[in-house]
């Protein structure tokens, strides 16, 4: 059953070209003796004889005839439809690709039947694996050979591991284009980060050294390619400005930025769910009016006003909270989480109650309310479950970027976390401290989107149905 199983998930992967390049480049030893074998079969292929006849028999040909008249006429009802002027010639050649496509199909469908009934199967790249894969020694050679090729072959089975595997694959290009167009940007942009470093009374001996300490009297193709490297070897490089290393220094803040981006998110969810639940039961009342009055309110005033009136009336007023923050202090995450988690706040109150009110009215909701059910399970259970998708949608972005930092309220409290500190090093510029900046952003937006992604199929059951046919 195993070896059943391991020869369709062959197949499966064969059919789609990108796989099939890396089984050639993961399992060489088994791919190129199966191909081998492939091509010593296929001149002793009886298969493709079975298949010549039958083309050449006349029902079939009336057949590809009949195939062809259906294909001119869906061809021009489409131009028509989309208001497309096409020649007689083009509606022509459309239509023969059409027909020949539907009568290799039947012809392949047809050969298959005659072809069981004569015992005679069909050599492929994949009946060649399966019949090798009844060989106990190549098996063994193959397993031990082409190891990787397996490890991405049981990926592959499972459908979960094969979505997740996939998203960190394209990750991996996703941070590498973005390196290479802010990269880009930098190199071309005027201003030169040696004479902003060492000031306007460097002589120009100090900035030719600086440059050339720092590789920026290369040419571009160069410097991309040093970066490339540094991206792939986790060495970020050390920053212009102190010389201190990149990824110590983002390393030494990311605890700092994770405590703020929690307390936020925190306070965020306490306040918004509530008041997108009751504003989405009670809609028009004075509750939701007020609600959305404050979540607007939320919405539009500034994170680095309201973080310096809560300072004023709070810290130098009332002596309360500690202005600033402090490492270890938990008291002084409090005004931070506060100024942050309420902007968060009224984005995800709305989306709590757009997304409840589309689902309201639904008739399974009122399904579970002819029966019987409590209130408190109809809104829990029926209603907000259902509409769990947009707002975990929204959460996670919110979460994404307060892990890029949240720069403005980060200078207001003296936070001296990820976000103040690539800015800081923007207007320099300090081109690894930036690129650094722009790889930890992507990655964690990028990994926070396949989080969500697979949070999708434990809320919803028809998206977890369709991830295991992925």
């Amino acid at each position: 059953m195993k070896g059943k199983k391991m020869n369709e998930t062959f197949a499966r992967m064969y059919r789609s070209p990108q796989y099939r390049i890396w089984m050639w480049l993961l399992g060489f030893f088994t791919m190129l003796v199966t191909y081998i074998t492939y091509k010593s079969k296929k001149g002793k292929d009886t298969f493709a004889g079975v298949k010549e006849e039958l083309r050449s028999k006349r029902e079939l040909q009336d057949q590809k005839e009949k195939f062809y008249q259906e294909a001119l006429v869906q061809v021009r009802k489409k131009n028509e439809y989309f208001k497309k002027t096409v020649s007689d010639s083009e509606v022509e050649k459309q239509a023969k690709v059409i027909a020949e496509k539907n009568f290799e199909q039947l012809l392949q469908d047809k050969a298959k039947e005659k072809a069981e009934m004569q015992g005679v199967q069909e050599i492929t790249v994949v009946s060649c694996y399966a019949g090798l894969m009844g060989n106990p020694a190549f098996m063994v050679a193959s397993i031990i050979l082409s190891f990787p090729m397996y490890i991405l072959m049981i990926l592959f089975m499972r459908p979960i591991a094969k979505y997740v595997t996939e998203r960190l694959f394209l990750m991996i290009f996703v941070l590498f284009g973005v390196t290479w167009l802010v990269f880009t940007i930098l190199y071309i942009a005027p201003m030169d980060p040696a004479l902003n470093i060492l000031g306007q009374t460097a002589t120009q001996e100090q900035i030719d050294n600086f440059r050339h300490i720092y590789g920026l009297d290369q040419p571009y193709l160069t410097q991309l390619v040093n970066t490339f490297r540094n991206l792939l070897t986790f060495d970020l490089g050390n920053a212009y400005q102190g010389n201190e290393p990149v990824m110590t220094a983002i390393m030494a803040k990311f605890p700092i930025t994770m405590q703020v981006t929690f307390s936020s998110m925190v306070v965020a969810l306490i306040i918004s769910i509530p008041a997108g639940i009751i504003s989405a039961i009670k809609p028009y009342s004075s509750f939701d009016y007020i609600a959305m009055f404050i979540a607007l309110l939320g919405l539009s005033i500034p994170n680095f006003w309201l973080g310096l009136m809560m300072i004023l009336a709070v810290s130098v007023n009332l002596g309360l909270l500690p202005a600033s923050f402090q490492p270890g202090n938990w008291m002084t995450l409090i005004m931070p989480a506060i100024v942050v988690g309420t902007g968060m706040s009224a984005s995800i109150a709305r989306m709590t109650r757009s997304s409840m009110l589309e689902v309201k009215t639904s008739d399974y909701v009122l399904t579970a309310r002819a029966k019987g059910l409590p209130e408190k399970k109809v809104v829990l259970k029926h209603i907000l479950g259902n509409a769990m998708i947009p707002i975990v949608t929204m959460v996670g972005m919110s979460f994404g970027n307060l892990m890029g930092g949240a720069a403005v309220t980060e200078k207001v409290f003296n936070i001296n976390g990820i976000g103040s500190y690539i800015v800081a090093k923007q207007s320099i510029p300090d081109i690894p401290v930036v690129l650094a900046g722009v790889v930890y952003i992507s990655f964690v937006v990028s990994l926070l989107n396949l989080i969500v992604d697979i949070l999708y199929a434990f809320i919803d059951p028809r998206i977890k149905s369709k991830m295991k046919n992925y």
